[in-house]
Order: structure tokens, then sequence, then C-alpha cells
């Protein structure tokens, strides 16, 4: 298409976002978007437990710093110089402080958590289910580009990375470098600015031995990712298609291209393995040469008597403290980063901007009758191509037009156009005299009831696929649309009635029960303008002439679009339209056409010559048994002898 060309100018498209290539986003402007959620508005409950989580944070900083402190003054009391039998006392007390002040220090980092929790947890629901609603606000254009497998797995790892970030980046880097500059304060206030200057030059040297390796192992995480997406891409792919791999014999194939990108995940992920063994060796010799300098000094302090026992105690507790912290930096450090490539690209799709959009104060679409007119309709992705070219037509309120033509022709270009699926590049199209551009897009697609070619149907219940024309419908509303399609009997025949599993896409139903569930879904919504979009090409003879009896029920007193490829569908309609290369070249009723002996004519006789030419096989072969027959078997074998449905 000439719009992926286009595309493709720009740097190609990004094969997950399907239309945009990702930019690389600022991390700092990430975490500036990401932090408001800890206060989101209008929730003073939620406000309310990062007050009390934060004071629990403080709190236990606080505790933190200050046991070393007992511990020191512990140690000294019980030393052979200052412990006496009346003063045995004050050293148990300092012990049980000791122990107590470390039990707070956990028990109040427990309660931060737990408090948290449901902030954090409630500001990713709420990206999740603003990055699924944006999804399904983009363009057509956009899914039909998209690779599906590939996009589930972007939004798993960026909400799973939006978790990470909200917990860690408040409670752990901020706190971290607080807790780092009070001890260093500490250390030179109790004991010498040496102290201070060693710990402040590991500390330094740590966090940017830390920050430059990780900024080097970056590459390779983006390289894990975009191949670990590849690979799911195309898993899910060949899946969803097994019944082609299996009639090409393609399994080996199938396993070669995902093998492929396998290896290179292979090969990612052990350079990311064998970079963070370096990283952990280096933070190591940096923390321990350090500590081993301070320890040093101390033991030098002691012996010029200017120190005491619970001093060196004190000081090693503070680096031993520190320890953890620090080191929990780095792995925070490494994480967060991992989490913001990890929610690069699902920030990257809530930045595409949808192609759709309702005008500024758009009403509701009001359904008087529902005349449809397509006025002088251009429509083109690129001009050098129109795939529409002033087209016009008039569907009267209750009255059928059928539009039929060659492939190609753009029959279901004007089905997506009336659906607002595109915007038209020229003219005009009305409902009731009203341009569906400035009206609402909820309104209008709640008036056009559709009954596609290939109907895909969720792996859910056979009633929830019927009510997905109106979720709120009761049973028996479900029930009576399925009558009135006439697969109401077939579906009380089956050992789970409406509750039976249809399967991934519908595909444990034959083509004509899918269409059945299809024209019920689209009765239970009751619409007032009904579109079939080639609904019965797909099927045999037999299965085509029930449906089409279905069909012809629910457009009564409907105003009713038929795009057709079997021109024995629209003989009865009002209006027959012939498109050819984007243009009307012909339009009547069946019998007029006919007479013209244009292109109608001629493409009615091949199809005739088809059918005949068919008739003569089937008599050839002898006749089908009843049972057996080609409409019965569609009909009744794929669910009833299936025995998942037991």
């Amino acid at each position: 298409m000439p719009r992926r060309m286009k595309i493709a100018s720009r740097g190609g498209p990004d094969p997950v976002t399907g239309g945009l290539p990702p930019r690389r986003r600022n991390h700092w402007r990430t975490l500036a978007t990401m932090l408001p959620r800890l206060w989101p508005e209008g929730r003073t409950d939620l406000r309310a437990r990062v007050v009390i989580a934060v004071l629990a944070l403080v709190a236990a900083k606080g505790i933190t710093v200050y046991v070393p402190f007992i511990y020191k003054e512990a140690v000294d009391r019980l030393s052979p110089e200052t412990v006496a039998a009346a003063a045995v006392l004050v050293p148990v007390m300092l012990i049980v402080a000791y122990g107590v002040g470390r039990i707070l220090m956990v028990a109040l980092a427990q309660l931060r958590d737990a408090v948290f929790a449901k902030v954090g947890q409630n500001a990713v629901r709420e990206l999740a289910v603003e990055t699924f609603r944006h999804l399904h606000a983009l363009s057509l254009r956009f899914h039909l580009e998209r690779r599906t497998g590939g996009l589930s797995r972007v939004i798993e790892r960026g909400t799973k990375g939006v978790d990470f970030l909200l917990r860690f980046s408040l409670f752990n880097i901020f706190p971290t470098i607080i807790e780092l500059g009070l001890v260093c304060v500490i250390l030179a206030y109790a004991f010498d600015i040496r102290y201070a200057a060693v710990t402040g030059v590991t500390v330094l040297l740590y966090i940017a031995f830390t920050f430059a390796v990780t900024e080097w192992r970056t590459r390779f995480r983006r390289e894990m990712n975009d191949l670990d997406t590849e690979a799911n891409t195309k898993a899910v792919d060949s899946l969803l298609n097994y019944e082609t791999v299996k009639y090409f014999g393609n399994e080996e194939h199938e396993t070669r291209r995902f093998d492929h990108s396998m290896t290179g995940y292979e090969r990612a992920a052990i350079k990311t393995a064998t970079s963070l063994s370096l990283l952990n060796t280096g933070q190591t010799l940096i923390f321990s040469g350090g500590l081993t300098i301070l320890m040093l000094m101390a033991a030098q302090g002691i012996a010029e008597g200017v120190l005491t026992i619970g001093s060196f105690v004190m000081i090693n507790a503070y680096l031993i403290q520190l320890y953890q912290p620090l080191n929990l930096l780095g792995t925070v450090y490494r994480e967060i980063r991992q989490a913001l490539i990890d929610m690069e690209t699902m920030f990257d799709l809530l930045q595409i901007p949808a192609e759709i959009e309702d005008a500024p104060g758009a009403p509701p679409l009001k359904v008087e009758g529902g005349e449809l007119v397509f006025e002088n309709v251009t429509f083109f992705y690129d001009p050098d191509r129109r795939i529409l070219d002033d087209v016009s037509f008039r569907v009267p309120a209750g009255r059928t037009l059928a539009i039929v033509g060659p492939s190609g022709a753009g029959k279901s270009t004007i089905a997506r156009i009336l659906f607002r699926f595109y915007d038209i590049s020229g003219g005009s199209v009305r409902i009731d005299g009203q341009d569906i551009r400035m009206i609402t897009q909820d309104s209008l697609r709640a008036a056009i009831g559709m009954v596609p070619q290939d109907t895909v149907l969720f792996n859910d219940t056979i009633r929830y696929n019927i009510r997905y024309g109106r979720p709120g419908a009761t049973d028996a509303e479900v029930e009576k649309a399925a009558e009135l399609a006439r697969i109401g009997p077939f579906i009380e025949r089956l050992p789970r009635g409406y509750e039976t599993r249809v399967g991934e896409r519908g595909l444990k139903l034959s083509g004509g029960e899918k269409q059945r569930v299809a024209i019920a879904r689209t009765i239970l919504k009751n619409p007032p303008v009904l579109l079939l979009d080639e609904a019965t090409s797909a099927l045999d003879t037999h299965t085509e002439k029930e449906i089409q009896a279905a069909l012809k029920g629910i457009s009564q007193n409907r105003t009713t679009l038929i795009i057709a490829h079997r021109l024995s569908t629209v003989v009865d309609a009002d209006e027959i339209l012939v498109l050819e290369q984007g243009r009307v070249i012909e339009r009547g009723r069946h019998d007029a056409l006919l007479a013209l002996g244009g292109a109608y004519a001629a493409m009615w006789n091949r199809q005739r010559e088809a059918e005949a030419a068919g008739e003569e096989t089937i008599q050839e072969a002898g006749p089908a048994d009843d049972e057996t027959a080609p409409g019965k078997a569609a009909e009744l074998e794929p669910l009833t002898a299936d025995p998942g449905y037991a």
C-alpha cells in the first residue's frame, strides 16, 4: 500500500506498534510521567496511604541510622574496663533496645510496603486499562499492520515494569541516597572527616561503576527484548494458523523459524548474564576495598587510644548496614533501567494518535428511518491510487441496496467507511441527513448491524457470543434471537446447550453455524441499518440458502446494504450497484441490468455457467445421502462429534 511506503520512507514501521517507528523516550520524562500516578486525583484514600507509607519510611530510616549508636554503647558498656556487676542492667537494656530497633526497622518497612501496595496496583491497573482502551481507539490501519503476539508481550512487560518502577523509585532509590548522606555526616561528626571522605568516595565509585556498566548492559537487554518479542510473535502467529501449517506440512519450517529467533534470544541472554557477573564482581571489589580501609583506620584509632572497641564495631555496623541498601541500589537501578526499557514501546503505543476521532461536541446519531446516502465519496491512501472515486448512491429507509463487482473494486471499503473505520477523502456519508463525521462513533456503530463474510467468534460459550450483540440482554432474549436465526434447535441438541464453548476464533463450528451465530448476534442488537458483507460467499449452496432465508427475515423493515460476490443472493434487491476500480459503472434492478447486457450480465452468465458445471459434477458422482450432504455435515458434525463437548 502507498501508505506503508510513506511510513517506510521515515525509517520503517515498527513491527509491533504497526504504524509509527518508536522513538526512544527520555527516562527522566518517563519517571516524571509515572510519579503523578502515586498521587491520583480524587482518591483521598490512596493519598492517605502514600502519606502513611512515607511516614513509615522516614521512621524506618531514622531508626536505621540510630541503631549502630545503641550497638556501640552496648559494646563499650560490656568491655572489661567498664563492666561491673552493679552495672549489668545498663548493657542489657541497650541490647534489648538494639533488638527492638532491628525489629522496628523491618516492621516499618513491611508496613510501608503493605500500605503502598494498593497505590501501586491501582496505578498499574489504570495504565493497563488506559493502554487497552487506547488500542481499541486506534484506526483499522494500525490493527491491520500490527503483530498481535508482539503487541501482547509489549503490554505485559510494560505493565510489570510500571509496577516495579512505582514501588522502587519512591522507596528505594531516593531513601537510599538520603541514608548514605546521613551516614557520611554522622561519621564526620562522631569520628573524623577522613571516615566520611572514604565512605563518600567508596559510595561514589560504587554508584559510578554501577551506572556505567548498567548503561553498557542496556543494549543487551534491549536486544533480548526485541528477540523475545519476535519469537513470541512467530509462535502466536503459527498457532493461530495451526490448520494452514498442517495443510502444507510446514511444522518443521515453523519450528526452524521459532528456533532462529530463540537462538538470537539465547545469545543476547548469555551476554546479559555474563555482563551481570562482571557488574556484581566489580561492586563487591569496590565496597570491600572501602570497608577494609575504614576498618584499618578504626583499628589504628583504637591502637592510639582515640577510639573504643564500640567505635570500631559502630563503624563496621554502619558499613555493613549500608551494604544492603547500597547493593540494592545497584540492583534497583539495573531493574529500573530495564523496566524503563520495557515501558518504552508501551508508551510509544500511547503516543500513537487515534486516526479517527469524534468532532468536538459531536452529538449522538438520531435515527428516524435509517436512510443512507453516499454522495460523491472519494477515498484513497495515496492520491495516485484511488480506492473509491466519486461514488454516489441512496438507500431509502427500509429498502435494500446491493453492491457487486470484482475483487479489489472497493466493495468492502464502503463497509469500513460506513462504520467510520476510515474517514473519506472527499464527499459525504449521511444517515437520515446527518454526516457521520459530525456524530459520535459510538452512536454510529450502535445503529449498524454487521454480518461479515468471515465471522470470528470469541473463545467462549455460544450464549456469550450471541449476547455480544447486546451485553445486557437476558437469557430469554438470547434464546429468542437464536430461534430467529434458525440455530436454536441445533444449540438445544448439544450436550451443554448454550454453554457450549466454540473454541479459538469459533473453529469448532462450521461456517454455516458461525454465520447463524453472527445473525443471532445482529438480531439481538436490533439495529436500524444492516450491513451484509459477503455473508454467504464462503458457504456451500445448501447452507447458503438456509442462511439467506435467515438474512431475509432480519432485513425486513431495515435499511440494508449488501456487499455480495454471488449474484444469486442479490436478485431481490431494490437496487444493484456494479463497482469496478472504485467507480459505479452500472446500477439498476436485477432484470434491468441483465437486459442491459453489460458488466453485470457478464458476471451473471459466468456464475451461472460455473454453477451448472458444478451440478453436472455432482450428478456424475451420484446423489448424496441426506445425512451426509455437505450442508448437513457442516451443520451437525463439528459440535456433536467433538468429545470436548460431552
